[in-house]
């Protein structure tokens, strides 16, 4: 599914004229708690041309498809995402930590994290949690008989909240990690670990009674955490100059030297006649771009018979291209 989910990326930077700067897995196979038949939530962040935003009118600043398979696609522009940003947006967030990254060919992520704590904000961030949880705990559990999973959906958040008072940072998206560092009673950290044990084997977790132990130990955190969230004073004045800056860099950054970089129409399909005739070490778009820049990798691809193929598929696009231009 990894190298579906690159392909469907490199498709939409072929189909939308953008540059993904950086996609991961959101989700429940981010948190740790996915089952065997969880979506994938692939979430990333890309920039157009420059021509793009050179207009007047407001453009649209999200991707989004629903593939077969369950394959999940949402992507922000990245002014988007610096805004999100700028207010300590918690999804954002948890996007600059995903356990699963799945492209990361720029440094706009790492900038972002060195830059986290000035832009932190956690009131926001534990209100956001909290309304979350309240919302998951009204929907679900109004009943003694309960979807039992759904507990993980306000364990979660809440222990989030747990993290951000403790450390004054943003909490980690690994349900595990939290359950570790946030639970400290043996019987409800057994009783969650149980629980987690059960969602990832496959097995069916429908309608249950609800688990006391869970249960005590949840509405105690509501009760501190909404007195918390009424105790916070923060007076942030986020910088924009400096978001400002990482945007223009990043945008002038994806863009240049893009002949030599961007995958054409015809090398795509060649690429694509070799899959289709079952060639084995078929490379991926990443060990193309690689090849194509000199750059050497495990089982280099300049070696393999196909590559021939493939490089004449190129030059023989470039020469063209050239001579239609002029």
């Amino acid at each position: 599914m990894i190298e579906q989910i690159k392909k469907e990326l490199a498709r939409l930077e072929a189909e939308k004229g953008v540059k993904i700067l950086y996609a991961i897995e959101s989700g429940s196979r981010a948190w740790g708690f996915e089952s065997t038949d969880s979506d994938w939530d692939v979430r990333f962040i890309y920039v157009h041309r420059k021509e793009w935003y050179l207009s007047i009118d407001k453009k649209k600043d999200t991707i989004e498809e629903m593939l077969p398979g369950d394959l999940d696609l949402a992507g922000w522009e990245l002014q988007k995402a610096l805004r999100l940003f700028r207010k300590s947006n918690p999804p954002f967030l948890e996007w600059l930590h995903s356990p699963m990254v799945y492209l990361e060919p720029f440094s706009v992520a790492d900038e972002l994290r060195e830059l986290e704590k000035q832009y932190f904000n956690p009131k926001s961030c534990i209100y956001h949690y909290l309304s979350m949880a309240n919302r998951n705990w009204n929907a679900y559990f109004k009943n003694p008989i309960v979807k039992i999973k759904k507990y993980f959906y306000v364990l979660r958040p809440l222990l989030a909240c747990a993290w951000i008072e403790a450390k004054n940072e943003a909490a980690p998206m690994e349900f595990e990690e939290l359950v570790e560092d946030q639970i400290k009673d043996s019987e409800v950290k057994k009783s969650i670990q149980n629980l987690l044990k059960r969602k990832r084997s496959g097995v069916e977790m429908s309608l249950e009674p609800r688990i006391e132990v869970i249960d005590d130990f949840l509405k105690e955190k509501f009760e501190h955490f909404n007195e918390v969230v009424k105790k916070y004073h923060i007076d942030l004045k986020p910088s924009t100059k400096q978001l400002n800056e990482l945007f223009r860099k990043n945008l002038a950054t994806a863009w240049e030297n893009n002949d030599e970089n961007m995958m054409n129409p015809h090398l795509q399909k060649a690429l694509q006649k070799l899959q289709d005739a079952g060639a084995e070490g078929i490379p991926t778009h990443e060990e193309v771009m690689k090849a194509k820049n000199g750059i050497q990798w495990s089982g280099n691809i300049a070696d393999h018979g196909d590559w021939r193929l493939i490089k004449e598929e190129e030059d023989s696009y470039r020469t063209n291209t050239r001579h239609n231009v002029r």
